[in-house]
């Protein structure tokens, strides 16, 4: 009788997890953005240290919609990403759609409203009042 009702608990253990499992794995599937920004930098060159609280800025104010993305460019791990998106000096700033096609380039430093213009015309609103 005691094995039985191990085994029972240990099932209805199994299936709890099983279904906080698949509840996680739906809602990261759910969650696509409108838009990714990448941001192609370093985290030594002073204009892309001037851009990491845009880049927070933008996180903050858009939630789930943006999708932000930064590769230190001058890492020898992340430097195959400025060949990948064809970058001809830091900071470089670009954004990809919903089926990661590039519809938008920056070079150089690029400021919050500049950007907030950019997502506005994708039809991203902002999640928070924050500006």
């Amino acid at each position: 009788m005691k094995k039985i009702i191990v085994v029972l608990l240990l099932i209805g253990i199994t299936a709890t997890n099983l279904s906080a499992q698949k509840k996680e794995v739906k809602k990261s599937e759910s969650v696509n953005p409108k838009v990714t920004f990448v941001e192609l930098g370093s985290v030594n060159c002073i204009p892309c240290k001037q851009m990491k609280p845009v880049m927070k800025a933008i996180e903050a104010k858009y939630g789930e919609q943006v999708k932000v993305t930064f590769y230190d460019v001058w890492t020898d791990a992340q430097k195959p990403m400025a060949e990948k998106y064809g970058i001809k000096l830091i900071p470089t700033q670009v954004f990809l759609d919903e089926n990661s096609k590039e519809f938008f380039r920056h070079e150089g430093f690029y400021p919050e409203k500049e950007i907030d213009k950019i997502l506005l015309g994708k039809g991203i609103k902002p999640i928070s009042k924050k500006s």
